[in-house]
Formats: C-alpha cells, sequence, structure tokens
C-alpha cells in the first residue's frame, strides 16, 4: 500500500489526507490558475474519491466560471491565504488539491499541460509534457 497523501496550509489550520493516488496531474495555465497562483499556472493533482479526503478545519471557498464554463470551486485558508483544494461542480466527486500544499511536493508528477492557449511567454514549461490548447476529454 502506498503513504497517503497529505498537506495542507501554510499555517496548519487546514489540513487533507487521502488514501488513493491522483487520477490526474496537471500545469494548468488558464487565466484563472494563473490569476489564483499569481504566477503563469497551477499545479493540481486530481484524486477520485472526494468523500475518502479527509478534511479538517474551515476553507473559505469562493466560485468561478472555468474557461470551459463549468463551475470550480476554489478553497483557501482564510488565516494565511493559502490555496488548498478545488472542487468541480460538474464531477462532485472529484476534488483537486495544490501541489505545493502537499507536505512532500516531489510527489507531484505532471503528466499533462492544459490551457495552453493561454500561455504566457514568460512561463516556459518542459516541451516533454503533453501540451493541451483547453482541457483534454476523458
Amino acid at each position: 500500500m502506498t503513504e497517503p497523501f497529505t498537506g495542507g496550509c501554510a499555517c496548519g489550520a487546514i489540513r487533507y489526507s487521502t488514501p488513493h493516488e491522483p487520477i490526474f496531474q496537471n500545469h494548468c495555465q488558464c487565466r484563472d490558475c494563473q490569476r489564483r497562483s499569481g504566477t503563469g499556472h497551477g499545479s493540481w493533482l486530481t484524486f477520485p474519491a472526494r468523500a475518502d479526503m479527509t478534511l479538517t478545519g474551515q476553507a473559505t471557498e469562493w466560485e468561478v466560471a472555468s474557461d470551459s464554463g463549468n463551475r470550480k470551486i476554489h478553497a483557501f485558508c482564510p488565516i494565511c491565504g493559502t490555496p488548498t483544494h478545488l472542487r468541480f461542480s460538474e464531477s462532485p466527486d472529484l476534488i483537486a488539491v495544490a501541489a505545493a500544499s502537499l507536505d512532500d511536493p516531489r510527489r507531484f508528477t505532471p503528466q499533462v499541460l492544459t490551457y495552453r492557449v493561454r500561455a504566457l511567454d514568460w512561463d516556459d514549461m518542459s516541451p516533454s509534457l503533453p501540451a493541451f490548447q483547453t482541457m483534454p476529454q476523458a
């Protein structure tokens, strides 16, 4: 059995843990991820069973329409401001965590680059990473 994926915010007020392996790991260059990260992209691990993820602490949430038009619910720590996780209105069983919020961020292994259409010239990504202009379909 693999070690659970654990993480949380910078101040420790929010913690998460899941026994599952991620089903998708990506760098995302959509405008929402750019704004949210304060840089050229966001880095995410998406897990299959939100119900099996233990979340402690009280996150502040806000909802936005993604580039695809779907609704995303972002969560962050109201104390330190760290983005911790993301839920999807159209896929309620999924939950994504910010790669840098992992206790061991080296466990993040990006599989693809999404929303390349929104890429900023100064946000270079590895050319070996498969890139999609938007979000690939399952």
